[in-house]
């Protein structure tokens, strides 16, 4: 489950016209800047285990 999520984000973030990097330069469909570096961000803190199930 883990490596499908991973892999829906990479094609969400790198996908359709550069993703965060290329600000639809090319034309194509990409996220906005900030919010694929948040998702970058998250998805680092995620594999290295800051997310780990807590009680809150």
């Amino acid at each position: 489950m883990g490596t499908i999520l991973i892999i829906v984000v990479l094609i969400l973030i790198f996908g359709g016209g550069g993703g965060y990097y290329g600000y639809n330069r090319y034309g194509g469909r990409g996220l906005g800047g900030i919010l694929g570096l948040i998702i970058v961000v998250l998805i680092v803190l995620w594999i290295v285990g800051a997310f780990h199930g807590g009680s809150v």
